[in-house]
């Protein structure tokens, strides 16, 4: 039994004058504390395939099992952390990391300790009194990492989450979102458009091919890169091959 399992998802959006098919026949599995990329040309549904993984939207075919159960969209046991940090800008950095715990009425001493001390162990020490305004981008999305993880999600949804930061903050948060995940033994699923990060942080990157998405190819990351950081992995030989073949496959699938 995989943990995540996407099976024969189908998904068309229906106005008054179209109609759109976004995903065909998508079928696919996540083992638990395995960390993969989706990566595609845009509008290949990448978003839309999250939004559905997370039960926020019902797919026109195809069934989404978490540990062989379905998705409800009001469950806890998916995170999000999105491009933008959504810090409410009125609150204190800890109101903020605890907002997740008090919505889900899970906010006690005990909930409360432990986020506060994976503020501490992310280089956020000393910031809890501060509003979001005080914080540079990259401290904001650490924070909005800590909230996410607060609620302790089985799986948490990564929507490009280091595409609106600087090319050095990024490369940073990479290294500490990855290793704060695999150290939780956290399964996640990051949508970007850079082939580099996706290759650098994932288990496996899914390729997409577009309108309507579907799976196209995979790629398995060495074992050589995935026991590495990914800034380490960013300067072995082998990142640039797979680099390469991956642009290659992207190219025609863009150009076709």
């Amino acid at each position: 039994m995989s943990f995540l399992a996407i099976n024969e998802i189908h998904h068309t959006y229906l106005t008054k004058n179209s109609v759109t098919t976004a995903l065909s026949d998508v079928s696919l599995k996540i083992e638990e504390g395995e960390f993969v990329s989706f990566l595609g040309p845009s509008g290949c549904g990448k978003t839309t395939l999250l939004s559905i993984i997370s039960g926020l939207l019902k797919p026109t075919q195809g069934t989404v099992l978490l540990e062989n159960k379905p998705i409800s969209s009001n469950n806890n046991e998916i995170g999000y952390m999105l491009q933008q940090d959504y810090l409410f800008p009125w609150k204190t950095i800890e109101e903020n990391v605890l907002m997740g715990l008090k919505l889900s009425n899970q906010l006690n001493e005990k909930s409360k300790t432990k986020t506060l001390q994976l503020l501490n162990q992310i280089g956020l020490k000393g910031v809890e009194k501060q509003l979001p305004k005080q914080l540079s981008g990259g401290m904001r999305q650490r924070a909005a990492l800590v909230r996410t993880l607060a609620t302790e999600p089985k799986l948490l949804m990564l929507d490009e989450p280091f595409s609106a930061l600087d090319y050095q903050t990024k490369l940073k948060l990479e290294d500490l979102v990855s290793n704060t995940l695999t150290e939780l033994n956290k399964t996640a699923i990051l949508v970007t458009h850079d082939i580099g990060e996706a290759i650098a942080m994932s288990d496996r990157v899914f390729l997409f091919s577009a309108r309507p998405g579907k799976l196209h190819q995979t790629f398995q990351i060495p074992n050589e890169l995935r026991d590495l950081s990914p800034l380490e992995a960013r300067n072995h030989e082998l990142y640039s091959n797979l680099f390469e073949m991956i642009w290659k496959e992207l190219e025609s699938l863009e150009s076709s």
